[in-house]
This record gives structure tokens, sequence and C-alpha cells, in this order.
């Protein structure tokens, strides 16, 4: 599998992440079999590769990884929102969603992992950009309305986009935990589609060296295109 190298130096490694990729082997992953991304680099780039922050198997779009553990904690230390450099560190989604969502908004609403009952602050800002009405019937509705939407976690916490949009009865299309199966199940059937539509576009930071800003893009997957054109949304 190629893997799009959007920067590279002697510090840092950027990449455009496929969907249904795993990024690294973990606890939560113990039941995936696959190569993931951070062996796929390894091999092609003949060193040790070390994510810096995560995206889920389904998700595509922007990784940060650093070439040796020291780099991983310089960078790691922008993540904080707490910290001197956290308001330089800028991330952004977009996501395909059920229903017509508000012109923008905020969540603030904290979120725990799936194993602990400790709950953690979580902030997530979004945008819509399109929304569409399309002529199906989908449970319990004689027509199916859908949204894209631009978000900006100002947090990092577990699944924390995906939880968000569902709190808000907004979930994301192509979510097998925290989406809606009705709409999941259209999108198999009328489409051929079960990917998940959320995609880490853009990327801001500090670089740990230079102490450059850099800022980076993602291109969307194939998939985005052809079906947000075929529901009545252009990218």
């Amino acid at each position: 599998m190629q893997i799009p190298i959007i920067y590279t130096d002697d510090a840092i490694l950027v990449v455009n992440k496929p969907n249904n990729l795993l990024v690294h082997h973990s606890y939560y992953a113990r039941n995936i079999e696959e190569t993931s991304l951070v062996q796929l680099l390894k091999e092609s780039h003949g060193q040790a590769i070390y994510p810096v922050h995560r995206l889920d198997r389904k998700t595509s779009g922007i990784l940060i990884f650093a070439k040796s553990p020291e780099i991983v904690t310089v960078l790691q230390q922008q993540f904080d929102s707490q910290s001197p450099l956290g308001k330089e560190f800028e991330k952004v989604y977009y996501a395909l969603v059920r229903g017509f969502t508000p012109p923008y908004g905020t969540i603030d609403s904290p979120i725990k992992k799936d194993e602990s009952e400790v709950y953690q602050d979580a902030l997530t800002q979004y945008k819509t950009i399109a929304s569409t009405e399309i002529p199906f019937a989908v449970e319990p509705y004689s027509t199916a309305r859908y949204s894209l939407v631009k978000l900006e976690p100002k947090t990092g916490r577990f699944h924390q986009l995906r939880k968000h949009m569902n709190k808000i009865a907004h979930p994301i299309i192509g979510d097998p935990k925290h989406g809606n199966r009705h709409h999941n199940h259209f999108f198999i059937n009328q489409f051929n589609n079960d990917n998940l539509f959320l995609h880490a576009a853009k990327i801001s930071f500090i670089h740990p060296v230079s102490g450059e800003k850099l800022s980076f893009s993602a291109d969307f997957p194939e998939f985005w295109g052809d079906i947000l054109g075929r529901i009545g949304i252009g990218l």
C-alpha cells in the first residue's frame, strides 16, 4: 500500500492516512490482525516511526509522526490546550452527518473512555457547510436529510467527534458504534458504501526543531466526492 506523504524532514513525517487502516496495534485494536500504518511506514522509511497522535481505523486524513521519542514529547506538549503552544495547534475535520445541523455551534460535553467511569472535559466547535434532502425513505422519515459539517476539536478525547455529533442527534454516517443504523444501512444498500464519513483535513502546529508555524491539508478519499455528488453536496 502506498501511503501519501504530505511532508517529511529529519524530525517529522506528515501523511494522509487512508480510511480503514489501523494506525498501530493497541488494546483498542486487539482483535484486528492486519499490518498497521506504523509498520508500513517503518518498512518504507527504514527506521522507527512514532505516532504523535491517532486517528480511528475508519477515519482518514492527516497524521503527524516523529522520527525520535524526544520529538514525540515536544509535539505532544502542543496538544495540551493549557500549554503556551496549545493555541498554535489546530485540527480541522469534515464529516457527513444525519439531519440538518444548525449553522454553527459548540458542543461542551464531558467524555469518558468506554472502559472507564472517569469523565474528561471535551469541547468541539462545528459549522455547517452544506445540507441536502433526498427523496428516499429512511426510518422513521419519508425523506433523508444530511449535512456536511466542519469540526474543530479543542480537546483530544477518545472518539470525541463521533460521540459529540451523536450527542446532538446528528451522528456521523458510517459510524458503526456511535452512528444511526438506519442511515448506515441505507448508504450500504443504496451506494454500496460502508465507509465512515470523517476526514482529518487540516492541521497546524509549531515545528519541534525550527519553531516554524506549519499548516498542511489532506485530500479527501475518492468515495467522498462520488457519494456527496450523488446526494447533491459538492466538495
